[in-house]
């Protein structure tokens, strides 16, 4: 299982589209300065940003994998996953994310599956980010805290939920222990 280099693709994804770092700014909403921090990778992007970076670039989630969107269906094995690790990779700072792309090679597809890895960040962050489409998160190990908008709980293994992706959110890890869930990004 190898780690993607999120932002090398986008970079790369961004410079064959002849999109100027500028442009990408005025698109998506996201200063050029954060942009060449994500494409250099001082600052690894959350789902939400890849989210609006893909809608910005009309290109799908998939498309920073890697992987080519050909096939009518993906089929997956244990151990294939393609694995994006939210490290800074010149600073070495945990993000607390680490995920798996379930679908990455499905042309056409309208929905991202993801396993994700929670663990405490380096770096905290208490912002809540919202973003077009819809999410499902099922807790397969652990505990997690979600918030959204002004509503916080925590969910337990075996627990789900499934909200409007626009409302601001933020999905971690609970009292500092890892966990790992099953999340379905409709963007």
């Amino acid at each position: 299982m190898e780690a993607v280099k999120v932002g090398e693709k986008i970079k790369t994804l961004r410079q064959e589209a002849n999109i100027s770092l500028q442009e990408l700014a005025e698109k998506c909403g996201y200063s050029t300065a954060v942009l060449s921090q994500i494409e250099n990778h001082l600052v690894s992007p959350s789902l939400g940003v890849l989210v609006h970076l893909a809608k910005a670039m009309e290109v799908s989630i998939g498309a920073f994998w890697g992987r080519e969107d050909t096939e009518p269906f993906t089929l997956i094995r244990k151990g294939e996953e393609s694995t994006v690790s939210r490290f800074a990779s010149k600073e070495g700072v945990r993000y607390g994310y680490t995920y798996e792309s379930l679908g990455a090679g499905k042309k056409d597809r309208r929905m991202e599956p993801f396993i994700i890895t929670l663990e405490p960040a380096t770096i905290k962050n208490d912002k809540c980010y919202g973003h077009e489409g819809e999410e499902f998160i099922y807790v397969l190990e652990g505990s997690i805290d979600v918030t959204l908008g002004d509503h916080t709980d925590v969910l337990q293994a075996g627990d789900c939920i499934y909200y409007d992706s626009v409302i601001p959110h933020r999905v971690q890890c609970h009292a500092g222990k890892t966990a790992k869930i099953l999340a379905v990004v409709h963007p």
